[in-house]
């Protein structure tokens, strides 16, 4: 599914599709051309990729590691037979930058190119296709040619809201990651439009960054970092500082902010895997403790984030005595219902709902989970899915007062939203039964024009045979 920033790239696109008509000169030309003014811009400046702009872009950034960026592009070999375009196919190209999705060359171009820019790159076949070419419109070892224009570029998106965007500034190194867990060492500098408001260097939990002052935004990004890696993330209030704002910083309430994060060094946590059960069963209630913490000053996000480490950790083992597999359940049961209960806070009603899956999975008449699922499916207007769980609610609890003010609740629900149902029949009818009145008259004085038309022939007829 495409995120906000990627599709309002793509609105900005469509405007430009068909507004590329560049061609290729001729061999001799070409080569004239790269000789007087070609750029090599090869990190190694090798001439591996030589780059002749053809028309300047917009003043501004260019596209960064990792950034979606959109492109129209024709390739021609060196004999100048066109092999491939974009422009032909009336279809645009898509990628992330530097992530290795096309050959190097075009990794490297793009990313000296600016937004509206047309240029034309010269590739040696080590940053193209290499000894094996790409049979059978490419042979081996060809040197290509390249015409691209950059129509847009915009952020990875590290949520399914596009709330954490993120602009790669410096790969950093290998291909380990911070895990939940995992101790960092980062240097953050933090700017609400336009104005710095703190820059340090910080060690934190990854999953408990809260401690030390740092958004929800940047703890969660790390598990995507690497070591060395300096990157810029926008990130909405969600995972910025929410609509309390930040008095200590002067940041107003649901204000966007971004933050450059640079991972100096960090040491893993042990996985799942790495630990015995004796040491999970241990660890837990210490992660369900600080959860708690969380959930009790209304930091729901990071109370999922713990308790979510009880079920990674615990559901799928099987406990090698009674008393083991009583404990799992025992933790697993809290860790769901806490869950669930953090998702009603955010209104993540599905979640809710899944969680409380989980614990009556488990504990068939669970009191806490059939409530906590009749409060979502009353919240999404599934009535009659609330009323059946605050009536099995009463069967486990016939004293539970809650429950029997949310079947009144639901009763009243159900009976507005029967009315409501009534009027748009209703009027839905009355439109229809006023269409109906209305074609009949139509068809009525149709009826009435034509018998007019037909005595009058009639009578016009009778007084010709008369004469």
């Amino acid at each position: 599914m495409r995120g906000r920033s990627e599709r309002a790239c793509l609105g900005r696109v469509a405007i430009e599709m068909n507004a590329h008509k560049g061609e290729f000169s001729d061999g001799k030309t070409i080569a004239s051309l790269f000789a007087k003014e070609g750029t090599d811009i090869t990190p190694q400046k090798d001439k591996g990729v030589c780059k002749v702009v053809r028309r300047q872009g917009e003043e501004g950034e260019r596209p960064m590691i990792g950034d979606r960026v959109f492109v129209h592009y024709t390739g021609k070999l060196l004999s100048g037979k066109k092999f491939d375009s974009s422009i032909d196919r009336k279809e645009l190209f898509s990628f992330n930058l530097g992530k290795g999705q096309v050959i190097k060359a075009w990794d490297i171009g793009v990313m000296s190119m600016k937004k509206g820019e047309i240029c034309t790159l010269l590739c040696k076949p080590e940053y193209a296709y290499g000894s094996t070419g790409n049979p059978p419109k490419i042979p081996p070892n060809s040197s290509l040619l390249f015409e691209v224009e950059l129509l847009d570029f915009c952020g990875e998106e590290l949520t399914e809201d596009g709330g954490i965007v993120r602009r790669i500034k410096a790969k950093g190194e290998g291909y380990t990651n911070p895990n939940d867990g995992a101790t960092v060492h980062v240097h953050l500098e933090g700017s609400c439009g336009g104005r710095t408001f703190e820059s340090r260097d910080v060690r934190f939990t990854v999953g408990e960054s809260e401690d030390v002052g740092v958004p929800l935004g940047v703890d969660r990004a790390m598990e995507k970092m690497q070591k060395g890696e300096c990157c810029l993330l926008y990130l909405k209030p969600k995972y910025a500082f929410g609509a309390e704002g930040k008095l200590k910083y002067d940041i107003g309430p649901n204000a966007d902010v971004v933050y450059e994060v640079t991972l100096k060094d960090f040491a893993k946590a042990k996985e799942s895997w790495e630990m015995d059960l004796r040491e999970k069963l241990e660890q837990s209630p210490l992660v369900k403790q600080k959860g708690t913490q969380y959930f009790k000053v209304g930091r729901y996000h990071q109370a999922v984030i713990q308790y979510q480490r009880i079920v990674s950790w615990l559901e799928m083992e099987c406990g090698v005595s009674e008393g083991q597999q009583q404990a799992i359940q025992e933790l697993l049961l809290v860790a769901h219902l806490n869950l669930a209960l953090c998702h009603l806070r955010l209104r993540e009603y599905s979640h809710v709902v899944e969680n409380c899956n989980k614990v009556i999975d488990m504990d068939a008449d669970n009191e806490k989970a059939l409530y906590r699922r009749g409060e979502a499916h009353l919240q999404r207007n599934e009535f009659s899915l609330a009323l059946k769980d605050f009536r099995q609610v009463l069967q486990v609890n016939p004293s539970n007062r809650a429950a029997h003010s949310q079947i009144t609740l639901c009763q009243r629900k159900m009976r507005e939203h029967h009315e409501q149902d009534k009027k748009i029949y209703a009027n839905m009818f009355q439109r229809f039964a006023e269409h109906d009145a209305k074609v009949a008259k139509l068809k009525r004085r149709r009826d009435s024009s034509t018998s007019s038309e037909l005595s009058s022939k009639r009578k016009h007829r009778r007084s010709q045979d008369c004469s």
